[in-house]
């Protein structure tokens, strides 16, 4: 009788308990990684539903071994838990006011479109998108936050996201050790394509090697270039070159004409097989992304440079030279570095898969 009343009464408290609303004060995740590959289920061998990008904050719903499952809105998905920072959300829906000490007279912004908001909370409006290399005074500090300002803007950033770059934003860490190898294409007496206003395709590829090369460098990869002037350099010594090396990524960069048609445009990544498929899918998608160009797609293609190749490898279109317009834009450096910004996005993509 008397284990009777206990069950009675343990049914009407978890009735009681289950009946009566609370709050989960769920954690956030604050995205560390550029293009970040969102996928329907924690692991990589789920699809991908969609991408993320540095400085985006989620409620975390679930944590599994190393995936975090995310509210997008409309739905959820998983994302890798090395890839964000996890933050502890307050009860009010909003950070904890109190000010913290700090050392720090200004920051330095690590990432392109790093969000800036008008109060120390996720929850609060984002004011503005800072540029990688901006610097900010801090005027004060609180738990999870810094209160910043220049000349331009006043807001609060995440300190996750400026403090010690290495630690907190894992996608920096992606190029230490990596090796690309750059193939400008043509070269010398092989002046490739030739544009609208007679300009040569191995000039403009020479171009766009050098940005990429000196943006790779600053990230701490390794990159060789297969041509470092303009001189003829046979298809059989670039694969060469590729081959005898660790390389992770061979990259050669052309340009193309199409004289009697002077208006086509738009940008295509060749593969020859296995993994460079991936590594051509995550170039092209990059590439439009950050250049809004026409998509001409990812193909399949036997050409020397890449058929030849032990080493995951692409050749990259990066537009028409026989397009007046095109042409002139592809000479401008505000353009050339939209390009190589696709091309490290995708490559960004391909090492962290």
């Amino acid at each position: 009788m008397h284990s009777r009343k206990i069950i009675i009464f343990l049914s009407t408290a978890i009735f009681f308990l289950l009946s009566v609303p609370f709050s989960v004060h769920a954690d956030e995740a604050i995205i560390n990684a550029s293009n970040l590959n969102v996928r329907s289920g924690p692991g990589t061998d789920y699809e991908s539903i969609g991408r993320i990008d540095t400085g985006q904050a989620f409620t975390v719903l679930e944590q599994k071994n190393e995936w975090v499952k995310i509210d997008l809105g409309d739905e959820t998905g998983w994302v890798a838990l090395e890839f964000v920072t996890l933050t502890e959300s307050q009860s009010n829906g909003a950070e904890e006011e109190s000010e913290v000490n700090t050392d720090m007279n200004t920051i330095t912004i690590q990432q392109d479109n790093t969000q800036l908001r008008d109060g120390p909370s996720t929850d609060n409006a984002i004011v503005h998108f800072a540029d990688k290399g901006t610097e900010f005074d801090v005027i004060s500090a609180t738990n999870n936050w810094y209160e910043v300002a220049n000349d331009n803007v006043t807001g609060f950033v995440l300190k996750g996201l400026v403090e010690d770059s290495k630690k907190t934003n894992p996608n920096s860490n992606i190029w230490k050790n990596k090796t690309i190898v750059i193939d400008a294409g043509h070269g010398g007496r092989d002046v490739g394509a030739i544009g609208a206003s007679e300009t040569y395709e191995k000039d403009i590829a020479y171009l766009t090697a050098q940005e990429l090369e000196k943006e790779l460098l600053a990230l701490g990869a390794n990159v060789l270039l297969t041509r470092k002037e303009d001189e003829f350099i046979s298809l059989a010594s670039r694969i060469t070159y590729s081959n005898v090396l660790d390389t992770d990524a061979f990259l050669s960069i052309h340009y193309n004409s199409t004289p009697e048609f002077p208006n086509v445009s738009g940008i295509e990544t060749f593969y020859y097989t296995g993994s460079g498929e991936k590594l051509a899918e995550n170039i092209q998608q990059g590439i439009i992304e950050e250049s809004g160009e026409r998509d001409r797609g990812v193909h399949e293609g036997d050409l020397y440079v890449i058929r030849q190749n032990l080493k995951p490898s692409v050749l990259l279109e990066l537009g028409f030279i026989s397009n007046p317009e095109k042409e002139a834009k592809l000479q401008t450096q505000s353009y050339q570095q939209q390009l190589v910004h696709g091309i490290m996005q995708g490559l960004g993509q391909h090492f962290v898969e």
